[in-house]
């Protein structure tokens, strides 16, 4: 099984762009390792603080964010970082040639059950001409990424990664601490019979969602002529890998169940970041209405509507969603 830096390296990926990410994977194996220790790190519960997003944080969040956060500003490779965790952009070395976004961990919900977490992170240029602690750095279209990824923490810890060439996954060996490629040119398959949602919301969704979710409900005897299984494990990252392993509909639609906040994961941090290597796999990633990498960001922790995966079926997804 190859490494990591030698896979990227044929790829054609820079060296500067290769230990960046190497970077944000030293951070990610001590995540892992505590995560692993559970209990006995004294990670689990949560704080009496709220985080820039109005959730209440994880002890594990704090952690993972300061992690990831030092690692990255004391690589020299980083002008700025912008984490779901911090209120607005964190500056580098001034002469850094990259930003990078980043959700610490995604799912920590379902950190003190020991169910799957992930960290999601996104690679861009810097901007020459703005400061490096301006939030504007950030405000580019997903289809600007260089880089994007996710580490899933399971049974075994995973690297999706893509800079532009398909998407590869790679494990932890954790007997000398190095990513090894398992999975090169990872293809999610064009039409598939299963989804996930949470379901608890159908309430709350658009009319065109509700029709959707009630037509894949009805089976052979419905509209779709045609059994569908769900799924749901309540982290983006983890529902996102299980598509990239063997095809499916992953969404968290718009609701109205808070009209403040219509919508659930943020575009920077999540959305961004999985459509690419949705896309880079060949899948789709919408809204319903646009693909999410062709919005324009106008703030930091901005939301949208997301739905992706399979190709036909995220099609059809959006044929609901015409007027």
């Amino acid at each position: 099984m190859r490494r990591l830096a030698p896979t990227l390296r044929d790829d054609g990926v820079n060296s500067d762009l290769i230990f960046l990410i190497r970077t944000i994977l030293a951070a990610c194996k001590e995540i892992s390792f505590r995560l692993t220790q559970g209990e006995l790190a004294g990670v689990l519960g949560s704080t009496l603080n709220e985080n820039i997003q109005g959730e209440t944080q994880k002890k594990l969040d704090i952690v993972s964010n300061q992690l990831i956060k030092d690692v990255l500003l004391e690589s020299g490779f980083v002008r700025s970082i912008a984490s779901e965790e911090e209120e607005h952009v964190v500056a580098g070395d001034p002469n850094g040639k990259y930003i990078v976004a980043y959700d610490p961990l995604d799912g920590s919900s379902n950190i003190d059950i020991n169910s799957l977490v992930g960290t999601i992170f996104s690679i861009h240029l810097a901007d020459d001409q703005l400061p490096a602690d301006d939030d504007r750095q950030f405000l580019k279209p997903g289809s600007a990424q260089v880089c994007a990824g996710y580490v899933l923490y399971g049974p075994s810890t995973m690297l999706a990664l893509t800079t532009g060439k398909g998407v590869k996954i790679f494990t932890l060996d954790k007997t000398h601490g190095g990513f090894l490629l398992t999975h090169d040119q990872v293809t999610i398959p064009k039409d598939t019979q299963e989804f996930a949602i949470n379901a608890s919301n159908q309430r709350f969704w658009e009319p065109p969602m509700q029709q959707y979710i009630n037509d894949l409900l009805a089976g052979k005897e419905g509209p779709r002529e045609k059994n569908f299984n769900m799924r749901w494990i309540a982290a983006m990252v983890a529902d996102v890998h299980r598509v990239l392993s063997r095809g499916g509909l992953f969404t968290y639609p718009t609701d109205h169940k808070n009209p403040e906040k219509p919508y659930k994961l943020r575009l920077l941090y999540e959305a961004n970041p999985m459509s690419y290597l949705v896309e880079q796999a060949g899948g789709i990633s919408s809204t319903g209405y646009e693909r999410i990498m062709s919005i324009q960001p106008e703030s930091l922790h901005q939301r949208v509507s997301v739905i992706l995966g399979s190709e036909n079926e995220v099609r059809t997804c959006e044929k609901y969603h015409q007027p």
